[in-house]
């Protein structure tokens, strides 16, 4: 009797044939990455009109300052000095009222669709509205990360040379960060930001990692626990800085106005509301808590209140005018198009004042 057969053996599968499709499932990975990141730069690009950042810089070699770069970036146009607003004549033209804007990125307003959109051009068209017969230019002198000691520079370096009969400051939220941020390094809370080679090379991962760690812990840096932060000794600390460029501002132009800072974070707010308005804050301050910002920032807009009497600055109050939601903040501190034009109204408004504008009309 003859037995069955050996059934067929099935050949090995080739070792190649496993690493052929982790390389193949590597190479799907990494298009579908790229894809990704051309996807978000694109809608970088449709909002902003650029596909890189919308803060760029170079060095002023007068002042040392990180400055905005001349030419077009999307919407946004520098001037051929670094400001974001209109050349401007020099010297100035017989019979011009000029008004320079100093301040930090909520002076700047990247944020804002356009030139014309940001606050300073708002008081600029509400004054020209206004004031029909009188010839007004202006200039932005407002940079990102400006704090109180940059705008001084700005003045020196860059603004007063413009010849400005008036001058409008606007800032805090960078001082109550260099601030906090100093306390919290010499508590041994913070050990300062952390480096990302990716995140300065890709957009897809930078706004990934900013939502993830605006949405869990709000840090995105070496942070340890909770800093111990005296907002009115701090505050009193400011005061002094503004006073000093309120006076100097004062040697430059005859009007010098100073305006409260506008933060979504408010004092009725419940605590998810504070923490949904603090999210951007505590990106830059991990070590805050919401309750730690809205003291701050309140602290800072009593310090501004106090400077403005003691050096006889015209003080622009009301910064809960904007509403503190989504259609006029942009994030915590920075304003869209309808934030920008409820603050043009609410300076150009202290500016036409009665008697205000008396010493520079021509």
């Amino acid at each position: 009797m003859t037995g069955s057969p050996p059934a067929a053996q099935k050949p090995a599968r080739a070792p190649t044939s496993l690493r052929r499709r982790l390389v193949l499932l590597a190479v799907a990975c990494l298009a579908s990455l790229l894809a990704l990141e051309g996807a978000v730069r694109l809608r970088h690009w449709l909002k902003h009109g650029t596909f890189g950042a919308i803060y760029d810089f170079v060095i002023d070699e007068e002042s040392g300052l990180r400055i905005p770069p001349s030419g077009r970036h999307g919407p946004i146009e520098i001037d051929s000095r670094g400001f974001r607003s209109p050349e401007l004549t020099v010297p100035k033209p017989a019979g011009t009222l000029r008004v320079a804007f100093l301040g930090g990125s909520t002076t700047y307003c990247a944020e804002a669709s356009g030139n014309d959109a940001t606050w300073p051009a708002q008081v600029v068209a509400r004054l020209r509205a206004a004031l029909p017969k009188q010839t007004i230019d202006w200039v932005n002198g407002a940079a990102a990360a400006f704090t109180v000691e940059h705008m001084r520079k700005s003045l020196e370096f860059r603004v007063a040379k413009l010849q400005p009969d008036v001058i409008v400051l606007y800032e805090a939220t960078n001082d109550l960060a260099q601030d906090s941020r100093a306390a919290a390094k010499a508590q041994g809370v913070w050990k300062g930001p952390a480096e990302d080679w990716l995140e300065d090379r890709s957009m897809l991962w930078a706004i990934l990692k900013r939502n993830f760690l605006m949405r869990s812990s709000g840090a995105n840096t070496e942070s340890s626990g909770h800093v111990t932060f005296d907002a009115d000794a701090a505050g009193k600390a400011y005061e002094e800085r503004v006073v000093d460029l309120i006076e100097r501002s004062k040697k430059v132009a005859p009007v010098v106005a100073i305006a409260t800072f506008s933060h979504r974070v408010r004092p009725e707010q419940d605590a998810a509301a504070r923490r949904e308005a603090c999210q951007s804050a505590l990106y830059y301050m991990p070590f805050m808590t919401p309750d730690d910002i809205l003291a701050g920032i309140t602290a800072y807009n009593a310090a501004i209140r106090r400077a403005a009497a003691r050096t006889g600055a015209l003080l622009i109050d009301g910064e809960h005018t904007i509403p503190a939601d989504g259609e006029h903040f942009n994030d915590s501190v920075h304003l869209k198009d309808a934030g920008c034009r409820v603050m043009g109204e609410r300076v150009a408004k202290a500016l036409l004042a009665e008697g205000v504008l008396a010493p520079v009309i021509r």
